[in-house]
């Protein structure tokens, strides 16, 4: 199985291309589980739910009035705006997962011996959709 660099990954917030603000992205995915164990079992048996999900977004600051993260984000805050999260890059027929998002936070972080780096909390609403890119 060919291995991918993580340095060919593309996500988009909104609409806006974050990638080239962007050094870390997350996207995990999980599932309710409820337990219908009954009487007599010697384990427990569980049933699938409700899908969910969150998602997270890191990179360094950039103070480009109309493009930059900050510009671009703080504006979404407790908003849902779609997420394009691409981890092979983009290209016809690699994978892409879109979903809605509410966009819970924002975090600028300004070390006194580094950049300025900034991060956001992500939280999926509805299904995702993963498939080849068109």
């Amino acid at each position: 199985m060919p291995n991918v660099h993580g340095k060919v990954t593309a996500v988009s917030l909104g609409g806006s291309d974050l990638s080239i603000y962007s050094n870390s992205v997350t996207f995990a995915r999980t599932a309710d589980s409820h337990d219908v164990t009954t009487f007599g079992k010697n384990a427990h048996v569980y049933q699938g739910g409700l899908t969910d999900g969150t998602a997270s977004i890191a990179g360094f600051y950039d103070s480009t009035a109309v493009s930059g993260p900050r510009a671009v984000i703080m504006p979404k805050i407790g908003t849902v705006v779609p997420l394009v999260h691409r981890p092979e890059g983009t290209a016809t027929t690699r994978p892409q997962d879109t979903v809605d998002v509410l966009v819970t936070g924002y975090t600028e972080t300004s070390p006194v011996a580094d950049m300025v780096t900034w991060s956001i909390e992500l939280q999926m609403s509805d299904s995702v959709t993963s498939g080849a890119q068109p």
